[in-house]
């Protein structure tokens, strides 16, 4: 028996809805499996704001660290302060955001089946702005060898892991950005060379976003800085049939925080019709990476009987209504558990 405690991050909007299906879910594998979970639910973002002025609290940040991995659902305006505090805080430099091709689903082709990293610590998305006048803002994008070379190890090791088609792809514009994405692609060519059962090839940015649509099958891994991969991977999901299909990783070392990919979705929330998938399936991916990292099978069968259970519902036709279907929220949550068990 394996027990994880788990720190969980309810957030705004639909966050509260999609955290209590993953609530269910862990609580139904702890009943039933030999994984069992503690998990600290919390408050983080516009809701902590109200509350005590501050999106992430330094008693709940304390929470998450002492935590063996934290599940987070979206969170609304306050989002930068929550999730790039974790991310640069805890050093969790990998993001990992799976696209999948599923039955019944209105997408572009039935064979997707890849897996975007990007660089998570780096890029525009460290919030240096400046205001150089009153009419002018300059924002500053860093990029290092040492940031480049990490994650683009971290894509050959997962590509290496796949029975897939063993390919990497480095997207960048480095045409334009000739230092920055220069640097970046550099590192990743070089990289590529202690993985040479891997076939590697680059892409600019916007022939990547183009083929995305052309030809989404022909990816396995692509490997991007932070700005281009957050772009690229709603595209890319939107492609094989819906954001609300997507999870994501953010991962480190020595710890990982799981997400849906998309965001906090106001306009339905406490309505009981968001798709919990995208946060059952990162609930897979943080089952999957607890799994290897503490080498538990049985941490790693449970992640798959979750997207087991996703498939075979959609197999079914059995949606929820934003994928065509009417099952509400709960509905489609206690469906997939009882599929599996």
């Amino acid at each position: 028996m394996t027990k994880y405690t788990i720190s969980m991050i309810r957030g705004d909007g639909v966050g509260p809805e999609l955290v209590h299906s993953a609530n269910l879910l862990l609580e139904a594998i702890s009943d039933n499996s030999d994984t069992k979970f503690n998990i600290e639910s919390m408050d983080a973002g516009d809701s902590s704001v109200s509350k005590f002025g501050k999106a992430m609290p330094d008693s709940v940040l304390d929470i998450i660290r002492k935590s063996d991995a934290c599940l987070k659902g979206p969170v609304g305006e306050s989002a930068a302060d929550v999730v790039l505090v974790l991310r640069q805080s805890m050093d969790l430099y990998a993001n990992v955001r799976p696209v999948k091709s599923f039955p019944n689903l209105r997408g572009l082709s039935d064979a997707i089946d890849l897996v975007i990293i990007r660089e998570n610590t780096e890029d525009l998305y460290l919030g240096w702005e400046f205001e150089a006048d009153c009419n002018t803002v300059i924002t500053l994008r860093r990029t290092s060898e040492k940031a480049s070379r990490r994650i683009a190890e971290y894509a050959f090791r997962t590509s290496s892991q796949r029975n897939k088609k063993k390919k990497v792809v480095a997207v960048h514009k480095a045409n334009v950005l000739r230092k920055g994405d220069g640097l970046f692609v550099k590192t990743c060519k070089n990289v590529s060379k202690n993985f040479p059962e891997i076939e590697f090839t680059e892409q600019y940015v916007d022939a990547c976003a183009m083929n995305l649509i052309r030809k989404p099958d022909d990816y396995d891994i692509i490997l991007t800085t932070n700005m281009f991969g957050d772009i690229l991977s709603d595209e890319a999901l939107q492609v094989a049939g819906s954001i609300g299909m997507g999870p994501a990783g953010n991962i480190g070392d020595d710890f990982g925080l799981f997400e849906p990919v998309h965001g906090a979705a106001f306009d339905i929330a406490g309505k009981n019709i968001a798709n919990p998938s995208s946060i059952l399936l990162s609930s897979k991916l943080m089952l999957e990476w607890l799994g290897g990292k503490r080498s538990d099978a049985g941490a790693i069968k449970e992640a798959q009987k979750v997207e087991h259970a996703i498939r075979k519902l959609l197999i079914g036709n059995k949606k929820t209504i934003d994928i065509g279907g009417d099952m509400s929220t709960f509905e489609f949550t206690k469906a997939v558990i009882d599929l599996m068990y």
